[in-house]
């Protein structure tokens, strides 16, 4: 075999080994009885979960996959990022829809390396701006409801975002979407420290407002249906920066079917599996994968909890994807303040860097890996993961 041969089998093979299999569950509810279309749904957001752990931006689920299941067999057409799809079961309970798959995933574009590890948001309790509009169904906790809803959601989807609640104290979170930033960032940092989270994400439900009737007024024998809208705004901050890193408004509008004097409790199946509950988990299905698409390649980063000479303990750990063995870079703060008060974080990197030694749940513990001892490392200085870029052609 001469050389061209091997350097051929040794580029077809790396190119092969970019293939990679994930196994991922899709979910949908089944409205109107419509169990196929409930399927189709389930297998669509099993596809756009697997392609966004992949590293794959998605701007929506059609434009990805087609996912259509008939009895046993299953057919998908996809972009080229999907070489493979089985199905591996399929299971309908009282309204939802579970189906379960097996996708082989080519990397036809860059393949982003960070997103093997894990950025944890803390998720406020939303803010409901219009509280008089809640009267239609008495849904006065529809702001503490949906913020546990999007939880939920997150947690349940396979992407680089671990959510981590904190839902059950209410935020005046107003200041927050002000073009002014009159916003108080020891908020942030008080939520980031008590959650251990890199991100903050604030939201306000600003609409929920009855619409028209859609039924006719002279078939008696119908229950009342109305339109319903549901807007929220969203905004998400950097707790190690304090600044606003992603923003967006949604809007949907569903049926309210149910009567105007009926007491509707937002935290039962009744009212998340009606067409207004509904279009409402598709804005939290988007946010997660829009959220993804925001940060899930940015850097990890922590902060140094304690100094013991040559090792230091930090607040990443198993749950962010740290592995014993990796190396970090050490980030020094510099903040300054401005003529008008204002403070301005600024990081400036080191040279020092750190070797992982033992990794907790949260926390790990690393060690200096240069010669010279660490200089000037204070406690809270931040830290951030060195991805090395493997070598394709080592034989080693």
């Amino acid at each position: 075999m001469n050389q061209l041969t091997i350097f051929l089998s040794i580029l077809l093979y790396s190119i092969a080994a970019k293939a990679e299999w994930y196994e991922v569950t899709g979910y949908a509810n089944i409205l109107d009885s419509n169990v196929a279309d409930a399927r189709k749904s389930a297998v669509q957001d099993a596809i756009t979960q697997a392609l966004i752990f992949s590293g794959a931006t998605v701007s929506s689920v059609q434009t990805v996959a087609d996912g259509l299941l008939s009895q046993d067999q299953l057919k998908v057409k996809a972009h080229a990022e999907i070489q493979q799809a089985t199905l591996i079961s399929e299971e309908q309970n009282n309204n939802d829809y579970m189906v379960t798959l097996h996708l082989d995933i080519y990397a036809t574009q860059e393949h982003c390396t960070h997103q093997q590890f894990n950025k944890q948001v803390t998720v406020t309790q939303s803010q409901l701006i219009q509280p008089h509009q809640a009267r239609l169904g008495q849904i006065f906790d529809i702001a503490k409801a949906s913020s546990q809803r999007l939880y939920n959601t997150m947690m349940e989807r396979a992407t680089a975002i671990k959510a981590v609640p904190y839902i059950n104290s209410a935020i005046n979170v107003r200041p927050f979407f002000s073009q002014r930033f009159d916003y108080d960032p020891a908020l942030i940092e008080t939520l980031s420290n008590n959650s251990n989270s890199q991100y903050v994400l604030f939201s306000q439900i600003t609409d929920i407002a009855q619409g028209k009737k859609l039924n006719n007024d002279y078939a008696f024998w119908e229950d009342d249906q109305y339109v319903r809208s549901f807007k929220v705004d969203f905004a998400l901050y950097d707790a190690m920066t304090r600044d606003r890193l992603w923003q967006k408004h949604y809007a949907v509008q569903g049926i309210w079917p149910f009567e105007k004097t009926t007491l509707i409790d937002v935290y039962s199946d009744e009212f998340w599996q009606s067409n207004y509950g509904d279009q409402i988990q598709s804005i939290f299905n988007k946010v997660s994968q829009d959220l993804n698409s925001a940060i899930g390649c940015m850097p990890t980063k922590g902060k140094i909890l304690h100094i013991d000479g040559e090792r230091l303990a930090i607040n990443l750990g198993r749950v962010h994807g740290i592995k014993p063995g990796q190396t970090l870079a050490i980030m020094q703060k510099n903040n300054f303040t401005t003529q008008q008060g204002m403070i301005l974080n600024n990081h400036r990197q080191t040279i020092d860097q750190l070797k992982v030694l033992q990794v907790n749940d949260q926390t790990a513990i690393t060690t200096n890996v240069n010669m010279r001892p660490l200089s000037n490392i204070q406690l809270n200085d931040i830290v951030k993961v060195i991805i090395k870029e493997d070598d394709t052609f080592s034989l080693n």
